[in-house]
């Protein structure tokens, strides 16, 4: 139970630092256009999503969500985030990127094991 706490806890910081890193690209550096930052909070916490899965794959817990549906929600986060990012660049990327994570989905359920 204190394991889930950590992770929580874990979780929480680092979707404060995204938010700060997202903040910083913006203000003082003018990096992104204001309008980009949800995107890449989406983004960047989907990139979070997928260390988790990785994290929860070498300790599993009972009653706790697979490592696998954390990786695809973590994908999907990154997919979304990507192509709202890229929405401005043109259509076509947007599309490009969610077929993309749609194939690399579809591959790692086919050679997934049980």
């Amino acid at each position: 139970m204190a394991e889930g706490g950590n992770r929580e806890l874990l979780s929480i910081g680092i979707f404060l630092i995204i938010l700060v890193v997202s903040i910083i690209l913006y203000t003082p550096l003018e990096l992104i256009h204001w309008s980009l930052i949800p995107p890449l909070i989406l983004a960047l916490y989907g990139c979070w999503t997928i260390v988790l899965a990785g994290m929860r794959a070498s300790n599993p817990q009972k009653y706790e969500r697979g490592s696998f549906s954390t990786f695809a929600g973590g994908l999907l986060l990154i997919a979304i985030g990507g192509a709202w990012f890229f929405w401005s660049t043109g259509w076509l990327y947007s599309l490009a990127i969610i077929l993309l994570v749609l194939g690399v989905l579809a591959i790692v359920a086919a050679l997934k094991r049980k």
